[in-house]
């Protein structure tokens, strides 16, 4: 038994003539291992659970893409827990630490302390993904930084009034990314000397269709922008969707920016700012892999890189504007 468990974990302790035959005979019986119970004998279930909100965003589903290549690559498998409501979040985050998994990746979900206490003391090594705190090794991004790239490519185009389409704060869920790529506008236009107008600030339930129709208020109000910055590239295309029914040219007479830099952006022409969503995921569960394999001593946190793509929807200030 000793040697065919080495022969079974390619050890090299054994022989090539007793590997060989020991192989041979596994191929007569057609023997295959037992996964589980090889797994239970070494303490590993070979699984990383992973913790999203809203699976079928696009932004969501780009970030799994790349937790997905890492995972698979290393021979593990991925189990996926949705949530989207606050009892859903927190039933999960009681009975993850007892699903036995070798690891956990939690997305775009602020931890509340109660849960974090008790991944910390009970649960499996965890990484947060585009979530903050500080006892966690973590994945993030500046959004504020973010919003002022978007703001400053606008602003050297010439524009002043600039909008801004987003998402209602998501209060329970903890959802500020779109507040604070916001606040990253109006810093923007603060350091050009320029006053932040509320007026052309919309907010509300995220989706194409929603940003259609906050848009479509906002450019039929009296002094509408001439930009129009979105936060994120579903919501641009929305925003832009509403100015070509409303007959405003993109970018001849609006400018529209969004965030992400999403698989469908580039051949949209859409600017954005790009947050390398894929990449995240990646760096993610190597991470993670680090920490299983006790390669990192305590919590790091890796910033994300943030670059404006400049396309075909941002243009310079209509003339006369």
């Amino acid at each position: 038994m000793a040697t065919v468990s080495r022969v079974l974990n390619e050890s090299p302790n054994v022989s090539p003539e007793t590997r060989a035959n020991v192989l041979r005979v596994m191929a007569d019986f057609g023997f295959v291992p037992n996964a589980s119970a090889r797994n239970l004998v070494r303490g590993r279930t070979d699984t990383i659970g992973v913790v999203v909100p809203f699976l079928t965003r696009p932004g969501v589903v780009e970030r799994v893409r790349g937790i997905e290549a890492v995972v698979a690559a290393s021979g593990s498998s991925m189990v996926m827990y949705n949530v989207e409501s606050v009892e859903r979040r927190e039933s999960l985050l009681r009975v993850l630490p007892e699903q036995g998994h070798d690891g956990l990746v939690i997305v775009s979900l602020p931890m509340p302390h109660d849960a974090a206490q008790r991944l910390l003391e009970v649960g499996p090594p965890t990484v947060l993904l585009d979530a903050h705190h500080r006892s966690f090794s973590r994945v993030v991004s500046n959004d504020i930084h973010g919003g002022r790239l978007a703001a400053r490519h606008l602003l050297d185009l010439g524009h002043r009034r600039i909008g801004f389409v987003g998402d209602a704060p998501r209060l329970p869920l903890g959802f500020w990314s779109s507040r604070l790529r916001s606040i990253g506008v109006r810093l923007a236009l603060e350091e050009r000397g320029l006053a932040w107008d509320p007026a052309l600030v919309r907010v509300g339930e995220h989706g194409q269709g929603q940003a259609a129709e906050l848009a479509a208020d906002l450019l039929r109000g009296p002094g509408r922008p001439t930009a129009i910055v979105a936060a994120s590239d579903t919501q641009a295309i929305g925003v832009i969707s509403a100015a070509r029914t409303l007959g405003f040219d993109v970018p001849g007479e609006l400018s529209v920016i969004g965030y992400d830099d999403l698989e469908l952006a580039e051949p949209l022409g859409l600017s954005t700012v790009r947050q390398g969503l894929t990449e995240t995921g990646r760096q993610a569960v190597e991470l993670l892999h680090r920490i299983t394999t006790g390669g990192l001593a305590g919590p790091i946190r890796i910033e994300a890189a943030l670059e404006l793509v400049a396309r075909s929807t941002s243009g310079r200030v209509p003339a006369g504007a």
